[in-house]
């Protein structure tokens, strides 16, 4: 198959949602398929034989990492010299409009699926009168879809609540090579404790933005006695983030990505984890291949990954006091918190990218042949 994948993020940018989409264009194209990725410029003409094509953009006011790529007839001259066999767009939003209208233009088959929940993420910029007008937009972009992926059953439900049709689960995926229990180390921990590694060392990895809640950590840290707290990422909430965790024992690490990230992860004695607002949460899979146990709130897609007192604990986002009791209880108990590492290892082993490609490939396939019949959601 030839396939036209339409995305808001690619490389060099790090998120939840280039971590998958670069593990799926590796994969595809393993299996003999040839991929188009058209995005936002980045620097990078080529990905694992899949050609990728830049679109020149600007900054987004909110959210400074992302740029905004506007559709231009250039895209659509890619596209004929291309010849795909069906177009997928990741998020339409705005370059994403382009793959909805070469669709019809070329009259392709189209897939989209939905990876940022952003009628919440409207609620932590002071925009939440928009979020019915945002859900009409979204409604009005994903059923000219064939068929609408969404990576946890909660974004399924949600997208079939506000009226978004033919919608169906794209299984979780992980890197289960990369993280591993076996990378722990004194050295890694001394790092990230600042050189105090028999501290209790707290995680936090992924993009330092507002919606991802990471100053409801702080109450954590400072319940817990001698506790420090590594920030690993990056993004624009950072300087707040700073100056709001000023006076605790926290160290803002920056990016880390390969086995150094894995050893970050298999290092920490718990990951804390406080957004509400995740389609999916991939680090959370990270963590638990890594060994490591997670602290996380229960909702949007968390439960389909983590069960509590299993292979994590989950607390109630409304509950001030929930992530400190679980965190507290996670760590005051050194044989439970080691079986719950195991736990988590045997989850996350359950889902590589190898079989939720191969579950993409069929949607594909069944798109092209027109048998695709929607599931009840």
């Amino acid at each position: 198959m030839r396939i036209a994948l339409f995305t808001e993020t690619f490389l060099p940018k790090v998120d939840g949602i280039v971590t998958r989409l670069k593990h799926t264009v590796d994969h595809l194209q393993r299996l003999g398929d040839q991929v188009l990725v058209i995005s936002p410029e980045g620097g990078l003409r080529e990905y694992k034989g899949a050609k990728i094509y830049g679109v020149s953009g600007f900054p987004l006011p909110l959210y400074p990492e992302l740029k905004l790529a506007l559709p231009r007839p250039a895209i659509g001259e890619e596209l004929e010299q291309f010849q795909p066999d069906l177009i997928h767009v990741v998020n339409p939003a705005v370059l994403g409009l382009a793959g909805l209208f070469y669709s019809k233009m070329l009259n392709l088959p189209l897939v989209a699926s939905y990876h940022t929940h952003l009628p919440e993420y409207l609620q932590h910029y002071g925009l939440g009168l928009l979020e019915g007008l945002l859900w009409e937009l979204l409604k009005a972009g994903h059923n000219q879809a064939q068929l609408n992926l969404c990576t946890s059953t909660a974004m399924m439900q949600a997208l079939t609540a506000h009226g978004i049709e033919r919608v169906d689960l794209w299984q979780r995926g992980v890197d289960t090579e990369t993280f591993q229990p076996h990378l722990a180390s004194q050295a890694m921990r001394s790092r990230l404790t600042q050189g105090y590694p028999d501290s209790p060392l707290l995680l936090y990895v992924g993009r330092l933005s507002a919606e991802k809640e990471i100053e409801r950590i702080k109450p954590v840290l400072q319940a817990i006695p001698h506790a420090r707290l590594a920030l690993v990422g990056d993004g624009p909430n950072r300087q707040n983030l700073e100056k709001h965790f000023a006076d605790t024992p926290t160290n803002f690490v920056g990016y880390l990505q390969g086995q150094e990230l894995g050893s970050a992860f298999a290092s920490a004695d718990a990951f804390v984890f406080p957004s509400r607002t995740e389609t999916l949460g991939l680090v959370l899979l990270e963590a638990m291949a890594a060994g490591c146990p997670v602290v996380a709130a229960r909702s949007g897609g968390i439960p389909d990954i983590v069960t509590d007192g299993e292979n994590g604990f989950l607390f109630d986002p409304l509950d001030e006091n929930g992530a400190i009791k679980a965190t507290q209880r996670l760590l005051a108990n050194p044989e439970e918190r080691e079986t719950l590492r195991r736990n988590a290892r045997q989850e996350a082993e359950r889902w590589g990218w190898s079989a939720a490609t191969q579950q993409l490939r069929n949607y594909y396939q069944a798109v092209l042949a027109s048998r695709y019949m929607p599931t009840a959601a």
